[in-house]
C-alpha cells in the first residue's frame, strides 16, 4: 500500500528599504485548514534576497517530503527555479552572459529543497488583493520594519 503524499499550500514574500536596505521575509504554510506563519530579516539585505529566505524558509519547515503549491510575487523566484538554475548549475554559477549569478549561496540552499519536494509553483501578482499574499506581504514588511 502507498501512502499518500501531504499536499500543502505556501505562501512566501520578502520586502526591502532601500535595496539594500532593511528587510523581512515571511511565509504561511497552510495544511488541512491549519496554517502556520513563520517570519524574520536581517538589517542589510536585498529585496530578492529575501524573496529567496522565505522560500527555503519554507520548505525547509516541512519535516516531510510534500507535494507543495507554492505561491510567489516574485518572478525573479519563480523563473531562478524553474527556468534558469538548471543552467546555471551547467555552467559553473554563471548567468548566460556570462556573469556571476547573485544569490548562490541562498539559491545553492534551495536546490535541496527543490529536489525534495514536489513544487508546482504559481505567480500571484502582489498587492493585488489576494488575502494569503497580503498576509505575508504584511508579515515581512513587519519584519523588515523591525530592522530600520
Amino acid at each position: 500500500m502507498t501512502q499518500k503524499i501531504k499536499t500543502v499550500t505556501l505562501y512566501t514574500d520578502g520586502a526591502c528599504s532601500g535595496n539594500p536596505g532593511a528587510g523581512g521575509w515571511a511565509c504561511v504554510l497552510e495544511y488541512k485548514g491549519s496554517q502556520k506563519q513563520l517570519a524574520g530579516g536581517a538589517k542589510e539585505t536585498t529585496n530578492n534576497q529575501m524573496e529567496l529566505t522565505a522560500v527555503i524558509q519554507g520548505l525547509s519547515a516541512l519535516k516531510e517530503d510534500c507535494a507543495v503549491e507554492l505561491y510567489t510575487d516574485s518572478k525573479y523566484v519563480l523563473e531562478g527555479a524553474t527556468k534558469w538554475l538548471e543552467g546555471w548549475c551547467t555552467r559553473g554559477w554563471k548567468r548566460a552572459d556570462k556573469k556571476p549569478v547573485l544569490n548562490v549561496e541562498l539559491w545553492q540552499q534551495l536546490m535541496p529543497e527543490l529536489k525534495r519536494h514536489q513544487i508546482t509553483w504559481h505567480w500571484v501578482k502582489g498587492h493585488a488583493g489576494n488575502p494569503l499574499n497580503e498576509l505575508v506581504d504584511s508579515l515581512a514588511c513587519q519584519q523588515r520594519d523591525s530592522y530600520k
